[in-house]
């Protein structure tokens, strides 16, 4: 199987599978003196590790990370850094009776069409657990982006509900287990859900991800964009099937002049925005203003309700999903989304600075 690199400067390659002995990743072109122990991963791994709530899956994993290579004495040493994090609670009896059945929504047959064979332990290399390894590195790529740099997500959608635009508590989200940046949605949404568990369905939902302080002049026209980054990064997260950058797909019905991000001298001297309706990209580059994103995942497939499949010798056959699933994946996707923004980011900030020998914008207005 190939392709499991992403990144150019800031270069991260993820292995291991959902019931295998472990999983982790190998990153690439970290620069040297960069601060950085298993303490500083661990916390972002624990906001992703299952089991913590009624509303993810029951699988208990410590998720601890252990960095193998790349660090002396605490920091970076410019090599390959490569981290380790072990599965130790894998059930795999629990999809012996699917072993031969395709899953509706899962990758089972689109695996097998590829590659001939297939691991139908929880997915495999197709599982949502490989995310583990993704949110490992972007830990790694926050301490590359320093703290001039902040990340915030939150689910802003579930099911049929949505939280308004100007409704964002962010500081809630470290206080609901939903990750929803607002504690009367998350309460109400947790209701919800409880009405989708019982029913043994899914739901999915809508994260959103701001990154603040990022300057002007990170990402490159064309084949480089920063928000094209952004958005292969989002769309490599599984179950992810929509992604938007600003306003998205809401700008198709505004005027011209209402989406225009107009412009005024700021009195330090630098321009200032009066609107964000690019969500902080302009020509696939960085404008200075917050990078505003969102991604749309997917009901969960693995659910309780009969569905209608096939079984591999071509036979029409009814399938339950049994076993510890999430019954809106999206929660968890929101430390996965933070982390695939930060690694995004820490590859542009490398390649600005290879390129232009700076990590800010240019001076070149008011000289």
């Amino acid at each position: 199987m190939s392709i499991n690199s992403f990144g150019r400067f800031f270069k991260v390659t993820t292995f291991g599978e959902s019931h295998g002995p472990a999983l982790g990743c190998v990153i690439d072109g970290c620069p040297p003196g960069v601060a950085l122990t298993e303490g500083d991963i661990q916390p972002a791994l624990d906001a992703r590790r299952p089991g913590q709530s009624r509303y993810t899956t029951q699988r208990q994993e410590a998720d601890a990370v252990k960095i193998l290579s790349g660090t002396f004495e605490g920091v970076t040493t410019g090599t390959p850094i490569m981290l380790l994090i072990e599965n130790t609670d894998q059930r795999s009896k629990d999809y012996s009776q699917i072993k031969d059945k395709f899953r509706p929504g899962h990758a089972d047959y689109s695996y097998l069409a590829k590659y001939g064979i297939r691991d139908y332990r929880g997915g495999g290399r197709s599982s949502a657990r490989e995310t583990a390894a993704r949110v490992a590195a972007g830990a790694v790529a926050r301490q590359v982006l320093g703290s001039g740099i902040a990340i915030l997500g939150g689910l802003v959608g579930m099911g049929p509900h949505a939280l308004a635009d100007d409704a964002r508590d962010w500081p809630e989200v470290s206080e609901n287990p939903l990750f929803c940046p607002s504690k009367e949605a998350a309460t109400q949404w947790a209701d919800y859900l409880d009405e989708v568990r019982k029913a043994g369905s899914s739901v999915g939902g809508v994260i959103e991800v701001v990154a603040k302080g990022v300057p002007a002049g990170w990402g490159a026209p064309i084949y480089g964009k920063l928000d094209g980054d952004i958005a292969a990064a989002f769309m490599s997260i599984n179950a992810v099937k929509g992604v938007e950058i600003g306003n998205g797909f809401a700008a198709a019905a505004l005027s011209g002049e209402a989406n225009a991000d107009e412009m005024r001298m700021g009195d330090g001297g630098t321009p200032e925005f009066l609107s964000n309706n690019a969500g902080g990209v302009l020509g696939g580059i960085s404008t200075g203003q917050d990078i505003v994103a969102r991604f749309a995942v997917k009901p969960t497939s693995s659910i309780l309700q009969p569905r209608k499949t096939i079984d591999r010798s071509g036979s029409d056959t009814d399938i339950v999903t049994k076993g510890r699933h999430d019954p809106c994946v999206g929660i968890r996707a929101v430390p996965v989304g933070i982390a695939m923004m930060a690694c995004v980011l820490a590859d542009a900030k490398l390649q600005h600075r290879a390129q232009t020998g700076r990590e800010g914008p240019a001076d070149t207005i008011g000289g």
